[in-house]
């Protein structure tokens, strides 16, 4: 699904005032802001989507999404030339996922994977009070997610989601063929190809405001907010990486991007491409309206509802503290004031947790250091999956199409 060269109303006249924690690391990188060239390209993009998944889910629609799916979950986890019966809109559409870019370096892939790992549950904390939250600020994005069931089905569950997705990718092997984060990143499209399918369908998407749903811009930006943006972030919290690491988050995030669709040209080649692609769709994308506030406020008291097995009553009050603290320290006032968020919360976590991080960070150099401190951040990790929510997580199951993605 693409249009022709339109620019959608949503998209502004200018570049907006990008996020200063992305400022001041593009400046440090030296990385310009976008070109008129490179902006008005940002704008044609909100009107494009992904075309081969489009046609499979158009095809998987026709024969009918509760028959194939079994089908197409079935290549996912065993390979198209092991799946019996297969239409050939799938075989074409696996061929060339299951043909390997060249330029993927799993042995990178995996150091990436170690790296973030490490960082622990604080890595997820930035994900969800810095990433996600800021990211409401985002309003095209909005959109859609209010038009899936973002506000019935919660915004807990749908952090935990993107957590457990991302967990996915950078799990031991995850984003081998077949393994359990790529097989998650194509669920993740196949999702996003359905919903871009309902909502232009629907009588009130408009594409002359909005572009497509989840276009290729909204696709970029999301990407590097996923898995780059935390990185960047974790390093205000004592999180620090190598420059190897950096670099091959920035791999990894490339072939991820592939996975979920995104076209090349909006494919980072490397950590600092990453962050330029970050700067980029950040002054094209920052315009918060009145559902910036909407999608934030809930996640004010989901610490609140978590599930602690001692003290639960203290520790959920001192969770919806500190969670607020992390956005304050690396959000600030203005921004926390635009998405509706309380203005005087003392932001006291980070510098607490600062030096801890630091030093094991610095302990993570040593001779086996890192892969102790990836064993480690990887259980605190999966510990805070089960304090947040506590059955079991389904990708997809924040959309109301979950009844189509089972």
């Amino acid at each position: 699904m693409t249009t022709t060269a339109l620019i959608p109303r949503r998209h502004p006249d200018t570049p907006r005032r990008v996020p200063a924690g992305v400022a001041t690391f593009a400046r440090l990188l030296r990385i310009e802001p976008p070109t008129s060239a490179e902006f008005d390209r940002l704008g044609e993009a909100l009107c494009e989507g992904d075309p081969p998944m489009d046609e499979v889910v158009e095809a998987m629609s026709a024969d009918g999404i509760a028959t194939m799916r079994p089908v197409f979950e079935h290549a996912l986890a065993h390979g198209i030339a092991n799946t019996p019966d297969a239409p050939d809109y799938l075989v074409s559409f696996f061929e060339v996922v299951e043909a390997t870019p060249e330029w993927v370096d799993h042995a990178r892939i995996a150091h990436a994977a170690q790296a973030m790992n490490a960082s622990g549950a604080d890595g997820l904390f930035v994900a969800r009070d810095v990433s996600l939250i800021g990211g409401y600020a985002f309003s095209g994005f909005n959109q859609t997610l209010l038009r899936t069931g973002a506000l019935e089905k919660g915004s807990n569950t749908r952090f935990a989601e993107t957590s457990q997705w991302a967990l996915d990718v950078i799990s031991d092997g995850g984003l081998e063929l077949f393994g359990v984060g790529y097989r998650s990143t194509l669920r993740v499209r196949f999702i996003h190809s359905l919903v871009r399918r309902h909502l232009l369908a629907a009588d009130d998407w408009d594409v002359a405001e909005l572009g497509l749903p989840i276009n290729q811009t909204d696709m970029a930006a999301t990407l590097v907010g996923s898995l780059v943006a935390p990185s960047l972030g974790g390093i205000g919290i004592g999180i620090v990486h190598t420059p190897a690491e950096y670099g091959a988050i920035g791999q990894l995030t490339r072939y991820v991007g592939w996975l979920m669709g995104v076209d090349d040209e909006f494919l980072p080649t490397g950590f600092v491409d990453a962050v330029r692609l970050l700067h980029h769709t950040s002054a094209a994308l920052s315009t918060p309206d009145e559902t910036s506030p909407i999608l934030a406020r809930p996640m004010i008291n989901d610490p609140l509802t978590w599930s602690y097995s001692r003290l639960p009553a203290i520790r959920r009050r001192i969770a919806r503290s500190q969670h607020l603290s992390i956005s304050t320290y690396f959000l600030g006032r203005s921004a926390m004031s635009r998405l509706g968020l309380p203005t005087d919360t003392l932001p006291w976590y980070p510098p607490l947790r600062f030096p801890i991080n630091a030093a094991r960070s610095a302990l993570a150099l040593l001779p086996g250091g890192r892969a102790r401190a990836s064993t480690r951040g990887r259980r605190s990790q999966l510990r805070i999956m089960r304090v947040m929510e506590s059955r079991p997580v389904t990708i997809g199951d924040t959309t109301h199409l979950a009844s189509h993605t089972a």
